[in-house]
């Protein structure tokens, strides 16, 4: 028998939500575990800081520019490399279970392979889709095709109503405020915690894990939709947390006044979000205007991210504890990540857009090995990319890299690693196009504004993670910091991916 891997992702998690990167709100036990047995990557950066084209990095090992999802609502081609599928012809087991998201959720006519897939059960036809033989899919509540929806509307008819409907009646992203605050896509939610997404996703991957041979090695990527909007965690949950007492987080300046001066230094994009009269990002609420949030507000959807949190690591311990009673604990690798994350109240602002800043382009990694090949635990500080995920699984498994993928295998120490990161934006959305270009080098993050809707190209942001940790200065047109800006600048084009021949269309807003 070979090392089995759970690759874990969430879904728009901020790097603080995990106790052990200094998070106070949510209890993380498990994977804290995790972290101290193994590796935790204090810089880890997504190469696109929405859903589709992170998600589509992470099965590819692509940058975003060759695998072409170059934005949510862009399928990812069902023929683009897939690094289950190296491990599929590997002989391992696979399967994917939870959130997928390579194509589009809005989908009512079931042009998309995982969409129909799920009206069909959990076995594609022709032996694997993507690479994964059994695949069972969920969004978050009980509207779409999905597994979980399916599921939920057959054993559960009764809970399809608890969920917040996400879209309003003009099919945008509902902006309706609920819980005591109003607080903008925060809903109570009187679903029993049985029934939520977290542990039905839990309790799939158990019962997965249930049909694999004793002797099997197996790849499983078990995938949770949370803690990503609408934040509707389980009501009977929310009695772990007081939102009243929650501390309003040091990335968000605590005066109007004083946000609009920290805005005034970024690019235009920044304070027309802001304003709420620009929207680059169809996940985020057309109809919500982030300069009316509350202290109180800010506060309640911090408590259920936390709360939210804290489901997913007591859903993992249940599969970490069926692992170990199988008796595979000590050749399992665990890796946990997020796709990417959540501002959360960083510079008065939620959700996630074109604002290439470390709540954001921050997010959670570990990597726990498997016990019996006996890495040595760590902490690497230098940056890391999801890039990298694809050529570690393959590592993890023994079988060296496929020509295509485009990151390294992750590194166990500060001695080793890339040089740099890169992080893109491009959207193209309600008339407006907004593209970004970042660089993360020698302890700075360089962004660069390319030529559209609002920019002329001569706009950017430079930061100093190490003097300016919540990114507030904008040093881009800094001259003393000039030569350095020019530096990262011709380096982020040097390094810059090559690009896929032709364009992929957008096909649906989501």
């Amino acid at each position: 028998m070979g090392r089995k891997i759970l690759l874990v992702t969430t879904d728009q998690q901020r790097y603080d939500h995990l106790g052990c990167n200094g998070g106070t709100l949510a209890r993380t036990p498990v994977v804290d575990s995790l972290a101290r047995a193994g590796i935790r990557y204090e810089r880890a950066v997504p190469q696109s800081v929405v859903c589709m084209p992170s998600r589509a990095t992470i099965l590819t090992g692509q940058h975003p520019a060759t695998h072409g999802v170059w934005m949510n609502g862009v399928p990812l081609p069902t023929d683009a490399p897939s690094v289950a599928e190296v491990l599929r012809r590997a002989g391992y087991r696979t399967a994917l279970i939870g959130k997928a998201h390579f194509e589009p959720f809005l989908d009512p006519f079931l042009r998309f392979p995982e969409n129909a897939l799920a009206t069909r059960g959990t076995r594609p036809a022709g032996g694997a889709h993507r690479g994964f033989e059994h695949l069972e899919l969920a969004g978050h509540g009980a509207q779409g095709p999905l597994h979980y929806a399916r599921w939920l509307r057959a054993e559960h008819p009764e809970a399809v109503g608890m969920f917040l409907s996400p879209l309003d009646d003009d099919l945008q992203v509902t902006a309706t405020g609920g819980g005591d605050t109003g607080a903008p896509q925060v809903h109570r939610n009187p679903i029993p915690r049985a029934w939520y997404h977290t542990d039905w996703v839990a309790d799939r991957t158990i019962a997965w894990l249930r049909g694999v041979a004793q002797h099997e090695d197996w790849f499983c990527w078990m995938s949770f939709p949370d803690p990503h909007h609408p934040w509707d965690p389980p009501e009977a949950e929310m009695n772990r947390i007081d939102w009243r007492g929650v501390p309003l987080p040091p990335g968000y300046p605590q005066t109007a006044a004083q946000r609009s001066a920290v805005l005034a230094t970024k690019p235009r994009q920044w304070r027309l979000w802001h304003e709420g009269r620009l929207v680059t990002n169809y996940e985020a609420p057309a109809r919500f205007v982030p300069a009316r949030l509350t202290d109180d507000q800010l506060r309640e959807i911090r408590a259920r991210n936390a709360v939210a949190s804290e489901l997913i690591d007591e859903a993992l311990g249940r599969v970490l504890a069926e692992v170990e009673r199988r008796g595979w604990g000590q050749d399992l690798d665990v890796v946990f990540t997020s796709d990417h994350g959540e501002l959360e109240g960083d510079f008065g602002l939620l959700f996630k857009g074109p604002c290439h800043v470390d709540g954001l382009m921050r997010v959670p990694l570990v990597w726990r090995p498997a016990p019996s090949c006996g890495a040595t635990p760590g902490v690497v500080h230098r940056p890391v990319g999801l890039v990298d995920l694809a050529p570690t699984l393959c590592q993890i498994a023994g079988l060296p890299a496929p020509p295509w993928l485009q990151g390294r295998a992750l590194p166990t120490d500060d001695q080793e690693g890339p040089e740099r990161v890169l992080t893109s934006w491009d959207s193209e959305l309600f008339g407006v196009g907004v593209h970004l270009r970042t660089i993360t080098r020698d302890g700075w993050v360089c962004t660069a504004a390319l030529p559209g809707s609002l920019h002329d190209g001569t706009e950017g942001e430079l930061y100093d993670l190490a003097d300016d940790p919540l990114q507030w200065v904008n040093r881009f047109d800094d001259p003393g910091c000039r030569t350095l800006r020019d530096d990262l600048l011709a380096d982020l084009w040097d390094a810059q991916p090559p690009a896929r021949a032709a364009r992929l269309e957008l096909e649906a807003p989501v």
